[in-house]
């Protein structure tokens, strides 16, 4: 278990929890069709800015779902997947951090859905 501290714990953290996504049968079907080698890098570039504070991040990330027909399921699971994820690799303040943006991520989707 290591600290999220760097660009490579953030790499590390996206492709970890995306390799589950990509096998998860609640959720994998959201993803068949995305090109991943343009989604992963803005999702390490988000969560970059979330946990090690790199600025120019601007997309609306609850704009970019509200097309999607997601349910309670959906964002329960990927909750699960994203903390799974954490405890198998991280520990600390940022994976704390991670861990609660997650959640208010998923919320506030799911609010305005």
């Amino acid at each position: 278990m290591k600290e999220i501290e760097n660009a490579a714990d953030v790499h590390e953290l996206v492709h970890a929890f995306y390799g589950k996504v990509l096998q998860d049968d609640v959720l994998a079907p959201f993803f068949r069709g995305l090109n991943l080698a343009e989604h992963l890098p803005k999702m390490e570039f988000f969560w970059r800015f979330v946990l090690l504070d790199e600025s120019g991040y601007t997309t609306s990330v609850t704009d970019k779902h509200m097309h999607m027909r997601l349910k309670a399921e959906h964002f329960q699971r990927w909750l699960s997947l994203f903390n799974e994820t954490l405890d198998e690799r991280f520990t600390g303040e940022k994976a704390e951090m991670a861990r609660q943006r997650a959640a208010l991520i998923g919320w506030t989707i799911q609010s305005k859905m």
